[in-house]
This record gives C-alpha cells, structure tokens and sequence, in this order.
C-alpha cells in the first residue's frame, strides 16, 4: 500500500462507529476534517486524549471542522469506554469514534506500524480540508500524548495561508506576525495585500502583520 503523503487526495471509506456507520466523505460535508488514530480502548492516554478533544468542541467547531477517532474495538466497546471518559474527564465526547476491527481504515491510512505493534495502531493525526487533502500529519508513538492546542494552531495557520500569500513563522500563534511568501515580489501587489506595510529583515524574509481572515 502506498503510503499517503501531503496533497493526497484522502481516501473516503465507510465503517462502523459509536455513532452507528460512517462514510467519511458525507461525515466531513464541506468541513475541515481531524482523523486520528488510538491504538486500543480503556488505554490511558487515549483517554486523556479523548476527554480533552471533546472539551475543545466549540475551538473545532468555529473553525469548521469536524473530528473523528479510532480504534481497533468494537462499537459496543467504545460506548462503554465514552462512558469512562466523560466520567474520568469531565466531560461528554460528541464526536464518533470508528470502530475498526477489520483493520479496513487503519490499512488505509497506513496507521499500523509493524515495528511498533503487529495490531495496535499508532497515534497518527490526519487533517483534511474541504476539498479532501491531506494537509497535516503527524504520527505519535504510543506512550506519548498528543498536543491538541498545537493541531488548532496548525489548523489556524492552515486556513489563514489557503486565504492569504502568507505564510507562519516559528511558534507562531493566531493573530502573531506573518511572513511574506517569497514568490509575491510585485510593489503594487505587495501594497494591495498588505496595506500596513511589512519590515523587510531580508529580501526573502519580510513580515507583515497577520491579515484578517
């Protein structure tokens, strides 16, 4: 299986889930879409993971876009462990989690790593926008937590560079400077574009600040 690469068209898959079955494409409509992968239910981290994604409904939803887990359980496990998380976690997931226990979306993804585990999946992030490409991702190993705050701000920076000829600098956070692309060179465009002026530290390194999106 090829392995899917930034600019890929995601694959589109029905499968099962919490939330009954899912066809990826219809689930996503015309929002942003966050994929990721669990390696097992009733699993630690995963937990954690899961009870702080739901917390962030309403950071996902005014950004469009819609989340999706997985794990390799049954649908009838992941409701039990739903009820696990919102109790441990304070808080109430509402969003599905696939379930996956053919491996189907896993394969598909590439989200089994055999020298990792032969079965569990590993912490992998996929994010696709409206158009269906991969724009992100990142891959965990098991025993680590992923950083949610960072894959808003990946998302942030995402949806402000598809709008703008801009892109993000080191650590950079919503509403921080940005950098120029290098490709815009044009003085007219440049003041039509960035109307408050930009400091040129080095032709090829200007910053402006961030556009409105």
């Amino acid at each position: 299986m090829a392995q899917l690469r930034l600019g890929d068209v995601a694959p589109d898959f029905e499968q099962q889930s919490s939330s009954g079955p899912i066809r990826f494409y219809e689930y996503l409509g015309n929002s942003w879409g966050v994929l990721f992968s669990h390696p097992a239910d009733f699993t630690p981290v995963c937990t954690t993971e899961l009870g702080y994604t739901a917390k962030l409904a309403s950071e996902f939803a005014r950004r469009n876009v819609k989340v999706l887990a997985l794990s390799v359980d049954g649908a009838q496990s992941h409701k039990d462990w739903i009820h696990d998380i919102n109790d441990t976690q304070s808080t109430t997931v509402n969003f599905p989690i696939l379930a996956d226990e053919d491996r189907k979306v896993s394969e598909l993804y590439d989200m089994i790593h055999p020298n990792a585990s032969a079965t569990a999946t590993v912490r992998s992030v996929f994010i696709v926008d409206p158009a269906k490409k991969v724009r992100l991702i990142i891959t965990y190993p098991a025993s680590t937590g992923r950083n949610f705050n960072e894959i808003l701000r990946v998302i942030d920076s995402l949806q402000l560079t598809d709008s703008h000829s801009v892109a993000t600098p080191v650590n950079w956070q919503d509403g921080d400077d940005v950098i120029i692309v290098p490709s815009l060179k044009d003085e007219a465009v440049l003041k039509e574009k960035f109307p408050k002026g930009y400091k040129a530290v080095r032709p090829y390194l200007r910053i402006t600040p961030q556009p409105n999106k």
